[in-house]
């Protein structure tokens, strides 16, 4: 069977009407027979056949095993108590009546079983048309989740064209050079100080700054974990560097009692959040390449300037910084961020279908196949 990635739009609606139509049908079955009379029916079945399962197993004899006669009154009394509760007027009752007849009998087989489910048949039959119907309701659910995920798949690559248009409309031959060249700067001296600023200062310090920054929704430090954060404000060790305690981390218990007053507890909430401390960099305080939008710096920038400060970096970093920001400024900033973007974006196959018109015409025909099918999802 085609799986719903591979199948064309044309096949997955084929599917969706086909199982659309057989669901009618089944309904149709159902209310010929009677919705109220066929649930009425299903219940005395299924209590009767359940009786069946449940009792069978242990009161047949195979041959190998003895009957179990305590099972076998009880499964006699269960089912006189079901023949003289059932209803006078139930469809078919002639039919369950035959199986009272059947199994009368001293000792019961297999074949009495089998021949009970047979003498109910006709009653199955009628039954299972609720089950078609479920089964049927089932597929066609299965078929419009396959419409409607192909319709997301079509969505997102339309959305993909269309912003494929929008660089291409870009001034690709812009300056950007007048962006790049302070954002990279500011980057790098960033990172830099970062680095020397968690090589240096105490693990308390970094962790309390790295703490700090949740106030800062644009600057996205993962918080420490909170025995980490416990241990190095409470304990002697946390006056330690990060790289020194890392370094601690490598040593046996025993030669790291010569350098901390509890090793097991270094150990303990060091070693296990190793991770996490080498991970630390200065990369959630950069902007990155291609640049934001202007409003989207203008914010950055602005809190930037409150949380880098509180590491004490060289004063070219918060320069640099400043220099970043005044970029927001610029009348050009746009012209020249699109076609960054679109730099970024774009590779040369890219441009060159642009340029032949096929990213256009992919478009049409993605937004033909979409609206062909929410014109079937909307039926």
């Amino acid at each position: 069977m085609t799986s719903t990635s591979e199948a064309s739009v044309d096949e997955l609606i084929e599917r969706y009407r086909r199982r659309a139509d057989a669901y009618g049908e089944a309904c149709d079955r159902v209310e010929e027979a009677g919705e109220d009379r066929l649930q009425r029916l299903a219940g005395y079945y299924d209590e009767l056949t359940g009786l069946f399962d449940r009792y069978e197993s242990r009161i047949v004899s195979d041959g190998e095993s003895e009957v179990d006669m305590e099972a076998f009154i009880e499964y006699q009394d269960e089912l006189a108590h079901f023949f003289e509760h059932l209803p006078e007027d139930l469809p078919h009752r002639e039919d369950f009546e035959a199986i009272d007849d059947m199994m009368h009998e001293r000792y019961l087989k297999h074949s009495d079983f089998e021949a009970a489910r047979e003498a109910l048949s006709p009653v199955a039959d009628l039954v299972g048309r609720l089950e078609e119907r479920a089964r049927a309701e089932e597929r066609l659910a299965e078929a419009r989740r396959d419409l409607e995920r192909r319709r997301r798949e079509i969505d997102e690559r339309i959305d993909d064209r269309e912003r494929l248009i929008e660089f291409g409309e870009a001034d690709l031959d812009a300056p950007v050079e007048r962006l790049r060249e302070p954002i990279e700067t500011y980057d790098e001296a960033v990172v830099d100080a970062f680095e020397t600023f968690t090589g240096e200062a105490s693990a308390r310090e970094v962790l309390s700054f790295v703490e700090s920054t949740a106030a800062f929704p644009l600057i996205e430090y993962r918080e420490p974990p909170e025995d980490l954060l416990e241990y190095v404000r409470t304990s002697g060790a946390g006056a330690e560097s990060i790289p020194q305690l890392l370094e601690y981390a490598d040593y046996s218990v025993s030669k790291l009692d010569h350098y901390v007053e509890d090793a097991r507890a270094l150990k303990r909430n060091v070693a296990t959040h190793r991770t996490y401390l080498q991970r630390l960099d200065g990369d959630p305080l950069t902007i990155g390449w291609p640049p934001p939008t202007a409003a989207a710096l203008q914010f950055r920038c602005r809190e930037l300037v409150s949380v880098v400060d509180r590491f004490d970096p060289p004063d070219t970093v918060l320069a640099a910084l400043h220099d970043v920001r005044a970029l927001a400024r610029r009348e050009d900033y746009e012209r020249l961020r699109e076609s960054a973007v679109a730099r970024e974006r774009l590779d040369d196959d890219e441009r060159e279908r642009l340029k032949r018109g096929e990213i256009r015409d992919e478009l049409e025909q993605l937004r033909e196949r979409y609206e062909r099918l929410a014109s079937v999802l909307d039926e």
